[in-house]
């Protein structure tokens, strides 16, 4: 199949239309969630969510943390469904992110939480779905119905979702709102650099183990890339912070080892940038997602972030040429990538 149509192309495609589309008329859901927290002053926020999902959820952790003080945890399901000893879930928002909504022990997270008489909420793409019918508030991602097994637009709009829920709840939300209408273009003029990221990913047809680097905010993006190099292209593809990474796994980089590094805008750029200069020491090979020309001068290519987001808002446009990339690689391997092997669209974990 030409690759244009596959369900992955057109979806990634597609995700200008379906940020425009929650952003105009999807917030509502989410402006009653903003009032249950302020009215019940909860203070923390804990994520069920598996895979892409649960990289949305890293997103959230430093998201709340950084513009709205909220503390946020990860949820470990297995203490809900097998061993049957969850956290005491009083005065918490128990936050469920599923595109399917489909997995059992996620639902039994939320289930608990509703036993206990806390507050729930869903982000999903399938209201309908169980764990819709567990949340007290439904946020419908509307993003249409995704095809491809690798979750692209539903990621982005989770994302939206959570930074429109951060905005409502921010002092000058209207402001923060407004500055929700600058994603869509910036992830349009992402997209028109398809060719040139083509390109440079025909260059890594061979590549077999890579690491991605994030910092900060953009954490999230190093594991959701890292996700999408392992189950588009089956490269052992392993996420890191940079401060991590220099604990140890430094130790891995060797001339040509490739690095992606996802370095915009940001206040953790001095960081990484300092970081970009021991990986030339190295002579590490480094593809930058960034907006940055002083990224540019260290790093051997570039994925393009053409437009400058809010830091709080990058990794929603950063993680495209990601997706891109990773496509495209798929695609010169000659795998089919609306069907990676040994996957399905809905994992039911227990």
């Amino acid at each position: 199949m030409n690759l244009h149509e596959t369900h992955l192309f057109r979806e990634i495609h597609e995700q200008p239309a379906a940020l425009e589309r929650f952003l105009s008329t999807g917030l509502e859901p989410v402006r009653a969630l903003a009032e249950r927290l302020r009215k019940e002053n909860i203070r923390h926020v804990f994520i069920a969510a598996r895979g892409t999902s649960d990289n949305a959820g890293r997103y959230a952790q430093y998201l709340f943390g950084i513009q709205n003080r909220l503390l946020v945890s990860l949820a470990t399901p297995s203490l809900f469904s097998i061993y049957q000893r969850p956290p005491d879930l009083h005065e918490t928002l128990t936050l469920g992110i599923s595109q399917s909504g489909q997995s059992p022990d996620l639902v039994a997270v939320l289930a608990e939480a509703n036993r206990q008489g806390g507050l729930t909420a869903a982000i999903t793409n399938h209201p309908e779905s169980p764990m819709g019918a567990e949340a007290k508030i439904i946020i419908p991602l509307l993003a249409g119905k995704e095809r491809s097994l690798a979750a692209t637009k539903t990621y982005t709009t989770q994302l939206a979702a959570l930074a429109a829920l951060s905005a409502l709840l921010s002092v000058s939300s209207q402001a923060a709102l407004d500055e929700l209408q600058q994603i869509p273009p910036a992830i349009s003029a992402v997209l028109k650099y398809s060719d040139e990221i083509e390109e440079i990913a025909e260059r890594y047809r061979y590549m077999q183990h890579c690491v991605v680097i994030g910092r900060g905010l953009n954490y999230a993006t190093a594991f959701e890339l890292s996700l999408k190099l392992k189950e588009l292209t089956y490269t052992i593809a392993e996420p890191y912070s940079s401060a991590d990474f220099l604990h140890g796994p430094f130790a891995l980089v060797e001339p040509g080892f490739p690095v992606f590094l996802i370095a915009p805008q940001s206040v953790v750029l001095p960081e990484l940038l300092h970081f970009l200069e021991r990986l030339g020491e190295r002579r590490g090979e480094v593809i930058s997602i960034s907006d940055v020309p002083d990224v540019f001068k260290h790093a051997t290519r570039n994925l393009p972030l053409p437009v400058t987001l809010p830091e709080h808002l990058s990794p929603i446009s950063a993680i495209v040429p990601g997706q891109l990339f990773a496509m495209f690689l798929a695609n010169t391997r000659g795998i089919d990538v609306d069907h990676p092997r040994g996957l399905s669209k809905i994992t039911e974990t227990t």
